[in-house]
């Protein structure tokens, strides 16, 4: 490709900078060098514009993403509420238990779940219960 020829002017200082950086950009020229750094500064400018073109887009994939996942937490947190709420009428069914009992072990299942942090542990319930 055949290069145009074009005067362009610079301050002292800019040439004086490019005067000290081209041959360690292992630039032939300093027209090579200049080159060089107009064709990474368009890039710089396009990478701007894409940024603000992919930045909304990313952000509403990402919502989107989140959404999924909330959606799916609370169809299987409902469905683990379903499966309680038939063990906890199965059990209410077969046992007797008073009032003053039923608080008691409610109490208890509060604290055990803020110990453990919410990791529930059938081992260790049978390993309680059968102390």
């Amino acid at each position: 490709m055949a290069k145009e020829k074009t005067a362009v002017y610079f301050q002292p200082e800019t040439m004086r900078k490019i005067e000290q950086e081209y041959k360690d950009d292992n630039c032939a020229s300093k027209t090579e060098f200049i080159e060089k750094a107009v064709t990474f500064y368009i890039g710089y400018l396009r990478q701007q514009e894409e940024v603000n073109y992919l930045s909304p887009m990313i952000t509403e994939t990402v919502k989107a993403q989140i959404k999924g996942t909330e959606q799916r937490l609370a169809r299987l947190l409902f469905k683990v509420a379903v499966e309680l709420g038939k063990l906890s009428h199965m059990t209410a069914a077969i046992n007797d238990v008073e009032d003053e009992t039923l608080g008691k072990l409610h109490a208890m299942c509060v604290n055990e779940v803020r110990k453990i942090n919410g990791i529930i542990d059938y081992e260790d319930a049978v390993d309680y219960q059968q102390s």
